[in-house]
């Protein structure tokens, strides 16, 4: 089962969070979220466990103090379609070849 992790501090490492999730069963793996551009976390992260272990995760550590800050935990919802048809849309607006006015 896929756990969402939130409200974490900047600082908090996949390797504590590992450390503090292993405590209610084994941690399959933790991924937290960081942003494309400056590799910063963005203060949440996904852990995976079995459902038991998941389960009892997210009863123990929901509203949990870590690194100074209250966590929420809660199971992952699915992640909501995107579409693949490649964005843009519009019709060109001008770009590519320049009339002069007639006048």
């Amino acid at each position: 089962m896929r756990i969402f992790v939130g409200n974490l501090s900047y600082q908090t490492t996949e390797e504590q969070l590992a450390d503090l999730f292993s405590e209610a069963g084994p941690v399959e793996s933790v991924s937290i979220v960081t942003d494309r551009d400056t590799g910063r976390s963005r203060g949440f992260a996904f852990v995976e466990m079995d459902t038991e272990a998941a389960n009892k995760a997210i009863e123990k550590f929901n509203g949990v103090e870590l690194n100074g800050r209250a966590i929420n935990v809660n199971e992952a919802r699915p992640r909501p379609e995107r579409n693949s048809g490649g964005g843009g849309g519009g019709y060109g607006g001008g770009r590519g070849q320049h009339r002069e006015p007639r006048w």
